[in-house]
Order: structure tokens, then C-alpha cells, then sequence
């Protein structure tokens, strides 16, 4: 009984730093009556709702557990952060009912100006974990004609805001970059591709900025990783490997690559 106590004191104190109890509900998806239940102590969430619960307040699930004192320390001491930027991070994971249908593998196209007149593929999985949804990237490239071997990892966050998917992405490395990729989600009849555009930095053409087109294939949910990893790399456009609606995606004079001019 002690334990259910001290969950619902930190979680009245939670709510208290938010504008209203209806604003918390919809925007973890939770229902309003299930959760004035959690707050009267009537009821105590499931495992899983007290991690989308913590997430959203930027909490790790045992930190509910807590005495209040050091809970009202760990969610007002000096290292977090109670400015606007907080808010950047309140947008993650949106409409998370929304995001759960578009839980998988990918693989990944677009053009880099690193890679000029070629397709670069690469492989990402979206999955939910704590009530976040999250998202890893991989981009191997093999280069023999440059001598050139790549291998880069990437970890990020995923949202969903009015019909829109948005991923932010970190590389993984003592010189992290950061990208940003919107997509549209599927169509109504269609549960492969996803279409958009991407935003980041060429690491062969100085960390260049630069934006294009992507477009992302799903794969399934437990594909064979090694077929997938085997597949990325960079592609013509003639290729093989290269789905014909990701070709007629790319190959387009709209689907331009947008980049920063060396002079100006």
C-alpha cells in the first residue's frame, strides 16, 4: 500500500507542473476517467502505462517510485530543464496510437551529394520502448572504385503531428551530426512506402547541408538482418536492387538535391 501512496503523491506532483489534467491525457493517450483513477489511487497503472506516463514527463518509470521529496528534487533541481526548450522534447511521440502502425524495418533510399548520381540505401527499424517510439539507423557503403568503406549508426526519436511523421536522428560517434526526415504515412491502400524528404550534412563535401528526397520500403517486422544489411550501400539507377517506385520516386527533376553553395 505504501508503494501505491508514494506513486500517486509524485504523480499529483507531475500533473501539478503541467497545465491541465486533460492536456497530460491527450498527448500520452490515455483516457481521462482511467487516468483520475490513477490520481485518486483507486487504480495503479500497468507496467507500460507507467512508462508512457514517465516518458512524457521526462522520468524513467522508477523514478515514480521515489520518496516525494527526492521526487520533487529529481523533477525540479537544476539539471532539468524547465525552459521552452522542454517542450521540443514533450513532442515526442505525438500520436502514438497513429505511430504503432508504422512499427518495423525499412529500408531507406536518398540522395547525397557525397554520392552523386547514385542512390544511397540504408536500413532503419522504428520500435516502441518505454513509451517512446524510437528508431536506428545503419548506412553501410562500400565503395571499391574509391577505396571508401562506411559504417555509420544512428539513434533517434520519432513523432506523429496532424498526419506526419517525424524522425530526428544523432550519429552515433565522437563527432555526432544530426538529421531530420519527414514522412507521410501510408496511403489507405498501400502498407510499404513511406515518402518524404530528409535534412542533413554530406560528410565528404565538408558537412555540406543538404536536403532530398527520401523514401522508406517496409520490410517486415523480423526480416533477415544480414539480407538486409547486405542490400545497403550505394546504387545506380539502373540497379536491380532498386525498387521501381523508389526509382521513379528519385529519378525526377523535382527530386532535385538541395544544397548550400560553396561560394557566396
Amino acid at each position: 500500500m505504501e508503494q501505491v501512496d508514494t506513486f500517486v503523491i509524485n504523480l499529483r506532483f507531475a500533473c501539478a507542473t503541467r497545465r491541465s489534467i486533460s492536456q497530460i491525457c491527450r498527448e500520452i493517450g490515455i483516457n481521462r476517467q482511467q487516468f483520475n483513477r490513477y490520481i485518486s489511487g483507486e487504480a495503479r497503472p500497468s507496467a507500460h502505462n507507467v512508462a508512457r506516463i514517465a516518458a512524457f514527463f521526462g522520468l524513467s518509470a522508477q523514478d515514480f517510485s521515489l520518496s516525494p521529496k527526492l521526487f520533487e528534487t529529481r523533477m525540479t533541481g537544476p539539471g532539468r530543464d524547465r525552459s521552452e526548450a522542454r517542450l521540443l522534447f514533450e513532442g515526442f511521440p505525438g500520436d502514438i496510437s497513429a505511430l504503432r502502425r508504422h512499427v518495423g524495418y525499412y529500408q531507406t533510399y536518398h540522395i547525397s551529394p557525397s554520392w552523386p548520381g547514385l542512390v544511397v540505401c540504408s536500413c532503419a527499424r522504428i520500435y516502441e520502448d518505454s513509451g517512446s517510439i524510437r528508431v536506428k539507423s545503419i548506412e553501410r557503403i562500400r565503395d571499391a572504385a574509391n577505396e571508401i568503406q562506411q559504417f555509420s549508426k544512428y539513434v533517434g526519436l520519432v513523432t506523429f503531428w496532424r498526419n506526419r511523421i517525424f524522425i530526428t536522428e544523432r550519429s552515433v560517434g565522437r563527432q555526432p551530426m544530426l538529421s531530420q526526415t519527414i514522412l507521410m504515412p501510408f496511403e489507405v491502400h498501400q502498407r510499404i512506402y513511406l515518402r518524404g524528404t530528409t535534412m542533413g550534412v554530406s560528410w565528404r563535401k565538408e558537412n555540406q547541408p543538404y536536403a532530398s528526397r527520401m523514401i522508406w520500403r517496409h520490410i517486415g517486422q523480423e526480416p533477415d538482418i544480414r539480407q538486409v544489411l547486405e542490400r545497403c550501400g550505394v546504387l545506380a539507377f539502373g540497379s536491380r536492387q532498386l525498387p521501381a517506385t523508389v526509382r521513379s520516386f528519385l529519378d525526377t527533376p523535382a527530386a532535385e538535391v538541395l544544397t548550400v553553395p560553396s561560394e557566396y
